[in-house]
């Protein structure tokens, strides 16, 4: 009775996982699937380490970063994530929130910014809010004029465009203009030091390449989230990793990895 019984409630357990959740045989791994990791879990700042002005890093002053109805709502200061990446597509959803009205030539009206290759700085007040790093510009629209998203904006790092070093203090991407509150999905591909690329709603709209800080490449880093003047709003910031195993011979290799790393290989 008790086999019987065992057997039964095998065969329900595997009809509600058919109906709605997974198989009971064993699915192959797939290395065309995208294991994307969630940076931002729609609830919480966990995993972000806040920076504002006249604060300590880790000290959220004023609410400047809260979770607004599953929306990750910046309104001043620097977010920077505790994980280190170097080969990785990094896609985020924002829009601007409100703002007065303002001119397109001010860049601190609905301005806010993706950093990437971000270098750890010291942890005390009066210390620069913005650490080393490399700044994807996010700008918003007034209605009317061209103004262009995803530009680059280095933040303390000599990067090269077009094999020339950037002298300009922020260089305008090749984007359409965005204007209201409108959600944008902005994907960024970074490729280590070899290569960054900036692509707005599909469209790649800017490259650059071979960050540097002091003298030496950059190759690695952490991202962070920055606001000024008005707040923006992210309902993703996701981020699937570039970098593994290519082995087609272990379990977990990755047909999309740009970078290899066999030592992450898992084998039966």
């Amino acid at each position: 009775m008790n086999a019987i019984w065992s057997e039964v409630r095998t065969a329900l357990v595997c009809t509600v996982l058919a109906l709605g959740l997974a198989s009971c045989i064993d699915m192959p791994p797939d290395p065309d699937r995208e294991d994307w990791i969630s940076l931002f879990d729609g609830r919480s700042l966990d995993g972000w380490t806040p920076t504002a002005a006249r604060s300590l890093q880790g000290e959220n002053a004023g609410g400047l970063f809260q979770v607004v109805d599953g929306q990750l709502v910046v309104s001043d200061g620097v977010l920077i994530h505790d994980r280190v990446g170097s080969f990785y597509r990094l896609r985020v959803e924002y829009r601007f929130l409100g703002g007065e009205p303002g001119h397109v030539a001010d860049r601190s009206w609905r301005r806010a910014g993706i950093l990437v290759h971000a270098q750890d700085m010291d942890a005390k007040a009066g210390t620069p809010m913005i650490p080393p790093s490399v700044e994807v510009e996010l700008l918003g629209g007034d209605g009317q004029n061209d103004r262009p998203t995803a530009n680059l904006c280095p933040r303390g790092m000599d990067v090269s465009l077009h094999g020339e070093a950037v002298t300009r203090a922020c260089v305008s991407s090749a984007s359409e203009t965005h204007h209201g509150e409108e959600w944008v999905r902005l994907d960024i591909d970074v490729l280590g030091a070899e290569r960054v690329d900036h692509i707005v709603d599909g469209v790649r709209v800017l490259s650059w390449s071979r960050p540097m800080h002091e003298g030496r490449i950059v190759t690695a880093g952490r991202v962070g989230l920055h606001a000024g003047r008005d707040p923006v709003a992210f309902r993703r910031v996701d981020l699937l990793p570039l970098r593994g195993c290519t082995d087609p011979r272990a379990g977990n290799h990755k047909a999309y990895f740009l970078s290899t790393d066999n030592a992450d290989c898992a084998y039966d």
